[in-house]
């Protein structure tokens, strides 16, 4: 019907992983959503799951290791530059720092699901939510920061 052939079993299995990387993004999400930090619910899933997307995509068309690699350095050039639009410096303040850090960590959650090295993805994922939730009494506010 579409002129190539599906294998169901690799669209189910990469179904599987985009899952995954939805879930593990939640918890991040949710933290920055709650703070009110800009970036929440509807950027840090859509990061996760377009960084395991692209590793996907690029493991299954190219065989030349060199080109996942590429498209690797795309991704976390890529995360870092819309973490630098999530950082705002005022007078004296740098605000949006760990949203940015945030954003970054969650791109790289996507690139381990896509690779199937959930552990590591895992441990992004509660690493990040409990420095995001639990860090703040410990942050210096001598300069009104917040982020």
């Amino acid at each position: 019907m579409f002129g190539f052939d599906i294998d169901m079993e690799l669209m189910g299995y990469h179904f599987f992983q985009l899952g995954i990387a939805f879930v593990l993004s939640l918890p991040i999400a949710l933290n920055r959503e709650m703070n009110d930090n800009g970036a929440g619910l509807r950027t840090f899933p859509l990061v996760t799951i377009a960084s395991c997307a692209f590793m996907l995509v690029g493991r299954d068309i190219y065989v030349d290791g060199d080109a996942e690699a590429r498209i690797m350095y795309a991704i976390i050039t890529g995360m870092g530059f819309i973490g630098g639009g999530a950082i705002f410096k005022g007078s004296g303040t740098v605000k949006g720092t760990a949203t940015a850090a945030g954003l970054w960590n969650t791109g790289a959650i996507g690139i381990s699901v896509a690779y199937s090295r959930y552990e590591i993805a895992i441990i992004l994922s509660v690493v990040s939510f409990l420095i995001l939730q639990f860090s703040e009494p410990f942050k210096s506010h001598s300069n009104k920061e917040s982020d």
